[in-house]
C-alpha cells in the first residue's frame, strides 16, 4: 500500500491570494491592521502558526486562546466570499496536470491519496471546492492538528492506517509539496519527499532541501509513476533521487544548491532530534 499526501496552496490549486485576504480581512477586524499578512512568510507553515503570526503583526502580542479561535472564526466565515472572488476574478486555477494525475492515482487499488496540508481542515475544504479535487481525498492531516508539518503528515498516515486497517511502514508514504517546508516535513518524518516548480515554493529553497523529485508540474507524469515506483524506470537504474542519481551528477546538483546529500541528511537528523525534545516523539 502506498500513501500519497498532497499540499494544496501552490500543489493542487492556486486560490489567488484568498487566504490571505481573508486572513487580513480578519486581523484588520479584531486589531486594526490592514495588511497584517506582510509582515511574514505564508508559504509551507500551517495556519495555526500563520493565524498566531498575524494577529501579533497587528497587535504586537501573542493572541490569547479566545482570541485566536476568534480570529480562526472570522477567517473561516470570510474564506468562502475570497475564493469565490479568486474564480469569479479568474485567478483560481489548478496547478497544470493534476486532476488527470489524481485521477490516475484514486483508479489504483494499492494507491490511498491523502492531503497533508498546513490548511485547517474547513478551509482545505473550502479551497478545494471550486476545482472539483476534493472527491479523491479520503483522509489527510491538517493545520488543526498541530503547529509542525511532520506531525499533521504524520497524523496523515496514522488516519490511513485506521482506513486501511494495516499498519503503514514510513517507506510507503510519498509527500508532494510546493515549497521546501514540505519537503523539510516529509524528511522529518521519515517520508519520500517530491516537489513541483510551479507553485509558491522559492526554486533556489526547494534544490537545498534536496526532494527526491523535482518536477515543473504534473503535466509529464512518468516521473512521477516512476518515482512512486508504480511504473518501471526505462533506464533499468535505480536511483538515490531520480533527477540526481548517485553520480557525478550530483556535482551539479552542488553547484547549483551549494548543498551535498550528506549536508541535508546531517540537518535533517538534527531537526528530527529537536522535535523529538519538544514533543517526545
Amino acid at each position: 500500500m502506498k500513501i500519497i499526501l498532497f499540499d494544496i496552496d501552490g500543489t493542487l490549486v492556486n486560490a489567488g491570494g484568498a487566504g490571505a485576504r481573508a486572513l487580513n480581512h480578519a486581523v484588520e477586524a479584531m486589531t486594526g491592521h490592514p495588511e497584517a499578512c506582510q509582515s511574514f512568510q505564508l508559504q509551507g507553515a500551517t495556519d495555526k502558526a500563520n493565524f498566531e503570526n498575524a494577529f501579533r503583526a497587528g497587535a504586537g502580542r501573542k493572541p490569547s486562546k479566545k482570541e485566536l479561535a476568534e480570529l480562526t472564526r472570522r477567517y473561516v466565515a470570510r474564506l468562502p466570499a475570497e475564493v469565490l472572488a479568486s474564480v469569479k476574478a479568474r485567478k483560481y486555477m489548478k496547478v497544470k496536470g493534476v486532476e488527470k494525475f489524481l485521477g490516475k492515482l484514486s483508479g489504483r487499488r494499492n494507491v490511498m491519496v491523502g492531503l497533508g496540508t498546513g490548511n485547517l481542515k474547513e478551509g482545505a475544504f473550502i479551497k478545494l471546492e471550486p476545482s472539483g479535487l476534493l472527491k479523491h481525498f479520503a483522509f489527510g492531516g491538517y493545520g488543526c492538528d498541530s503547529h509542525h508539518r511532520s506531525l499533521v503528515l504524520e497524523k496523515a498516515v496514522e488516519r490511513a492506517s485506521k482506513i486501511a486497517g494495516t499498519e503503514i511502514k514510513k517507506g510507503e508514504v510519498y509527500v508532494i509539496g510546493d515549497t521546501h517546508r514540505d519537503v523539510e516535513a516529509a524528511k522529518e518524518a521519515g517520508y519520500h519527499s517530491g516537489a513541483v516548480l510551479d507553485g509558491f515554493g522559492d526554486e533556489r529553497e526547494i534544490m537545498r532541501s534536496n526532494p527526491e523529485l523535482i518536477a515543473r508540474n504534473f503535466s509529464d507524469m512518468s516521473p512521477w509513476f516512476i518515482w512512486l515506483g508504480l511504473e518501471k524506470d526505462p533506464k533499468g537504474v535505480r536511483r538515490g533521487t531520480y533527477i540526481c542519481p548517485d553520480s557525478p551528477i550530483e556535482h551539479a546538483h552542488y553547484g547549483r544548491t551549494g548543498a551535498d546529500l550528506k549536508d541535508i541528511d546531517d540537518r535533517m537528523k538534527q531537526l528530527r532530534n529537536a522535535k523529538r525534545k519538544v514533543t517526545g516523539r
